[in-house]
């Protein structure tokens, strides 16, 4: 009987059989992606049109001077927050413009940078009016801190994340959006959009890994499913996905986009993200179980991940509700303001949306567990030699083993 003699820290390398495994999924995904991005590519999208608008310029705030608000007729809304305000234009012109007012308004201080609109008078003047806070700058130093941490935490593996995030903006600023808007089917840019999102990322992210083909391959059939009941739901609830003032105006600007594909789209690509968390996750619980386990056969190892599955899809499950509650709280309030009736409220066709958005999303999430599983299960079963139970398991200070780190490229080495 052969022994396999391995070092702490060696990496564990991959069968030849999880290597034929990998390349046989991958190479079909790749090329399938491929080929629908190159026939859904845009090639007509709509140029944008310089805004017919005014101006606008930036300066920092010099001073602020407050005013009496002058008194208005009885029964009207009184005046707030009066007064004007000098600003330094990044030209160096030094202008005196109102304080601004109104619901929403910014509330400017001295040293604030601020965006101005530069209004033309029929005299030929020009004047100011302040627009909006400039916040270039807080966002490069927010984004900065951001990467700092995930690569300070995450050392190489936080540096191929935020590749990935940037591979995940560029799919999305230049394919997935520009075919949309190119009269593209949005539920079908969206599939073959997520499906090059996810290749690139996990690959990136995991490296070409059995651990990381499996949680592929769930992620694939899960947002299969997911696209499939979004479109049963969309239609058996009547949805039009025109829904709020966003949506009504592309519409009116874009009437060449399908609104309820559009819908059907965000759906895919919004589950995509919670996807690969857990497809990840189960793939790598079973993986390890195997290594911790090796007597264990596909039966312990579907049952003791599915576990784990379970708990994780209760937490994650309270984490899309919380997050669609949180981003829907002012419109919550403002029915909640008018006495809506319940009933009435939850038909709707805002929170309707929105109620199909996170049950389709919940649905492919649930259904991602025990697909992954199995698959992980099927796989790692069978993976470790005969009369070598322990397999590539690396042996730990005070008896014991623990489990290897897998070879993030191993899929793709030339061994015989």
């Amino acid at each position: 009987m052969s022994h396999h003699h391995h070092t702490t820290g060696e990496p564990r390398t991959m069968s030849a059989r999880a290597r034929r495994i990998t390349l046989w999924l991958l190479v079909p995904a790749v090329l399938l992606t491929a080929l629908g991005m190159a026939l859904l590519w845009p090639r007509d999208t709509p140029q944008p049109t310089e805004g017919e608008g005014p101006a606008r310029a930036s300066g920092q705030v010099v001073t602020v001077a407050p005013e009496a608000c002058p008194e208005v007729p009885e029964g009207e809304t009184p005046m707030t927050d009066c007064g004007s305000v000098t600003v330094r234009l990044d030209d160096g012109t030094v202008i005196t413009t109102e304080m601004p007012g109104g619901p929403g308004a910014p509330v400017v201080e001295a040293g604030d940078d601020v965006v101005l609109l530069a209004l033309n008078g029929e005299d030929g003047t020009i004047s100011y009016s302040i627009a909006d806070h400039q916040r270039s700058t807080a966002l490069w130093l927010l984004g900065a801190a951001f990467a700092l941490a995930v690569v300070a935490f995450g050392r190489w593996r936080g540096l191929t994340a935020l590749g990935g995030l940037a591979v995940t903006f560029a799919i999305l600023l230049f394919f997935i959006v520009p075919a949309i808007l190119d009269g593209r089917s949005p539920v079908a840019v969206a599939v073959v959009g997520a499906a090059a999102i996810m290749l690139i990322v996990l690959y990136l992210t995991h490296g070409f890994t059995l651990t990381t083909t499996i949680a592929v391959a769930g992620t694939l059939a899960s947002l299969a499913i997911t696209a499939v009941l979004a479109a049963l739901a969309t239609a058996a609830v009547h949805l039009t996905g025109v829904a709020d003032e966003t949506s009504n105006y592309l519409t009116i600007t874009q009437g060449d986009v399908n609104m309820q594909g559009l819908l059907l789209a965000g759906i895919v690509i919004g589950s995509l993200g919670v996807l690969d968390d857990v497809t990840v996750t189960q793939s790598a619980t079973v993986s390890e179980l195997a290594v911790a386990n090796p007597g264990y056969g596909f039966r312990q190892l579907y049952g003791a991940a599915t576990r784990i599955g379970r708990a994780h899809i209760a937490s994650v499950i309270n984490t899309i509700v919380l997050a669609y509650a949180g981003a829907s709280l002012p419109l919550m309030l403002l029915f909640a303001a008018g006495n809506t009736p319940v009933s009435e409220l939850l038909t709707s066709q805002l929170i309707a949306q929105e109620l199909v958005r996170s049950a389709v999303g919940t649905i492919g999430l649930v259904a991602a567990v025990p697909i992954t599983t199995a698959l992980a299960a099927l796989l790692n079963s069978r993976r470790q030699a005969p009369g070598d139970p322990a397999g590539d398991a690396v042996p730990a200070e005070g008896g014991g083993r623990r489990p290897p780190e897998e070879d993030r490229w191993a899929a793709f080495a030339d061994r015989g």
